[in-house]
């Protein structure tokens, strides 16, 4: 099962664009503060697709705080 729930404050204002292919997404990250230490946070990129990018676009802003439910996908560089 591949499934990740964060509830976290976004860092900036989302960022929508559309592909060539005409579908829309809307790019945001999200700070999840740790339990245990002290001003430590990990911060996590989120992309939402097509009718929900265009909400999240619409609805969210920076500082608000939001609950994200979806796959991971890890890439190495």
């Amino acid at each position: 099962m591949n499934k990740l729930t964060i509830i976290g404050n976004l860092t900036r204002d989302p960022e929508i664009r559309t592909t060539q292919d005409g579908k829309t997404v809307c790019t945001f990250s999200v700070a999840v503060n740790r339990r245990n230490k002290k001003d430590e946070a990990d911060f996590f990129r989120v992309s939402a697709w097509n009718a929900l990018g265009e909400n999240c676009s619409k609805y969210l802003t920076k500082g608000k705080k939001v609950c994200v439910v979806g796959s991971v996908s890890v890439h190495a560089y």
